[in-house]
């Protein structure tokens, strides 16, 4: 969400560290790397979960081969 408030604030006359670059650029990039941040956060979130499930799947494996009983 930063990255997009970063985008504007160029647009209203923030200085940044490409002076060479016109502001369109700079705008347009600072956009492109929010979309990026957004689009993998998602795909870090479901890597993280799918995680977290693999390790509950091998506890209650483990459980059920020591014949403990489960509570879900």
């Amino acid at each position: 969400m930063g990255t997009f408030v970063s985008a504007f604030t160029v647009l209203c006359g923030a200085r940044t560290d490409l002076p060479d670059r016109h502001v369109c650029c700079v705008f347009w990039l600072n956009i492109a790397a929010a979309l990026i941040q957004i689009l993998t956060a998602i795909v870090m979130v479901g890597w993280i979960m799918s995680i977290f499930w693999g390790m509950d799947m091998v506890i209650l494996a483990s459980y059920k081969e020591q014949g403990i009983p489960q509570q879900l």
